[in-house]
């Protein structure tokens, strides 16, 4: 995804990595994280941004798919500067995910709690007890 982004695709701000990780810059986070969350919590939430492992990135699927038959469901933001939407519709497709599609940033869970929330309860409902 962040390799060969399609062509007008938003490209995240990820530094060169340092000691195996990757860092977000934090002058264009906001923008490109936290588009719609107000400034005083885009810029906490910056000062909070973790780092990746550059191994994540490799591309390779995980070796277990032990949960590839299970249900799943996906919320595709569709405002992400980070994964593209078009991205986000091809790995909920990959995983035959239950979609569904909100207008929000990467930070959607903290600009729109409630559409987050409620596609949460939903997958709750889907997933029987005690099943692992």
């Amino acid at each position: 995804m962040i390799k060969n982004p399609p062509p007008g695709a938003p490209v995240p701000p990820i530094l060169a990595p340092r000691n195996g990780y990757l860092f977000l810059d934090r002058a264009k986070f906001r923008a490109s994280f936290a588009a719609d969350v107000d400034e005083e919590k885009g810029r906490v939430h910056g000062r909070l941004a973790g780092c990746l492992g550059v191994s994540r990135l490799s591309g390779e699927r995980s070796a277990n798919r032990r949960g590839k038959n299970k249900p799943s469901w996906y919320l595709v933001t569709t405002e992400d500067k980070m994964i593209p939407p078009a991205a986000q519709r091809a790995m909920s497709k990959r995983a035959g995910s239950t979609v569904v599609e909100e207008k929000g940033s990467h930070a959607i869970y903290v600009s729109k709690p409630r559409p987050v929330a409620a596609l949460i309860q939903t997958a709750a409902k889907g997933v029987h007890v005690g099943a692992h």
